[in-house]
């Protein structure tokens, strides 16, 4: 049987007390207002009609009491200020609830497949937000991925109390840093029964908006320089990674001017400080330039698999593996930045990874 996705998406609106909402298609018009600087080519690209999109923008304006877009005769359209906050504004959403809506659609789509006659067989993996491991279940041919997000301590707890088959981990490349993660986790990592898939290495480091803070080069620069941080959520592998990097550079953490809000994904991150609303933040290259950032590399991890031996068919293993090892997801890899194939499929330990 084909193994069928279900496509769920938010609607992101937003309501007013006037008891109205905004479409979607607004966001997708004053995207592409700020984008091409013309009203008709955006509405084109909104797919609605010139008149309709005039329409969203005054029905705006006249909610809310100032306009989204300024428009000039001879001067084309651009977004007023609360125009680009709105904008921002839905793109934080998004990165925020993104992965928890995927992992509601991954929920519901596994309880599907357990309805349909001569359903495949099912891989529960818990793993850590990432631009790679999302592409697993598009390319699964054997089998069906129900791919949950979370972050690492809770996946490594879900595989030792039955409740995934597989969980994501990542570590440095560099062997020092990774044996500090592993002492981390260490309570979770009991046994001779745990094997790592390896699958992709990824870069970590700053990300700031073009043609700012161009002095800003190390941890050290950054604690000097007192800019605002925005900081993953204190459970998070990346906010674990980012700690030992400031211990490894002598750097205290309470140096860091970090802003009260913290977020879960590294897109929210990349958004947030796209925005405006922080100078930089700490995340994967491929969100630094889903939105248009500089980025500083400062370490490359390995993001793999985990899996228990004496839990996990060799069947399922199997499936698992060759569709790591797909040419096309291959091909896919390649083309998000930051991101490399890394021998999938290849089952290795930890000592293998830590030992060189």
């Amino acid at each position: 049987m084909h193994n069928k996705k279900l496509d769920i998406a938010p609607a992101w609106v937003f309501r007013t007390d006037t008891d109205e909402f905004f479409e979607p298609v607004l966001f997708r018009l004053l995207e592409s207002i700020r984008d091409t600087g013309k009203l008709t080519v955006a509405a084109a690209a909104a797919g609605v009609s010139y008149r309709h999109a005039w329409n969203l923008l005054n029905r705006a304006a006249d909610i809310l009491g100032l306009p989204l877009v300024i428009m000039r005769k001879g001067h084309g359209s651009q977004l007023s200020a609360l125009g680009e906050t709105l904008l921002w504004a839905e793109h934080r959403v998004k990165a925020r609830l993104g992965p928890q809506i995927d992992s509601m659609a991954a929920e519901l789509n596994d309880q599907v497949q357990q309805l349909l006659a001569g359903a495949q067989p099912t891989l529960r993996l818990h793993a850590s937000h990432g631009y790679s491991v999302a592409l697993l279940p598009e390319f699964s041919q054997q089998i069906n991925i129900n791919l949950q997000y979370r972050n690492p301590e809770e996946a490594l707890t879900a595989l030792n109390r039955g409740e995934c088959d597989v969980a994501s981990f990542h570590l440095p490349t560099c062997p020092a840093l990774a044996r500090q993660i592993i002492s981390h986790y260490r309570k979770h990592l009991s046994g001779n029964n745990l094997r790592l898939i390896r699958f992709v290495t990824r870069r970590e480091g700053l990300m700031m908006r073009k043609g700012e803070h161009e002095n800003i080069r190390t941890l050290k620069d950054l604690s000097e320089s007192g800019l605002s941080f925005v900081s993953r959520d204190r459970h998070s592998g990346t906010r674990i990674l980012f700690n030992l990097l400031l211990k490894q550079q002598g750097v205290a953490e309470r140096s860091i001017n970090r802003t009260p809000q913290q977020e879960f994904t590294h897109t929210a991150i990349a958004a947030f400080v796209a925005s405006g609303m922080a100078e930089v933040g700490f995340g994967v290259q491929a969100a630094a330039e889903q939105f248009n950032l500089n980025f500083i590399e400062l370490a490359c991890e390995h993001y793999m698999l985990i899996y228990r031996q004496d839990r996990l068919p060799a069947a399922t293993l199997e499936y698992l593996t060759t569709s790591m090892k797909s040419p096309a997801l291959i091909d896919r890899i390649n083309t998000v930045p930051g991101y490399e194939p890394d021998n999938l499929g290849e089952i290795t330990t930890f000592d293998a990874l830590t030992t060189r």
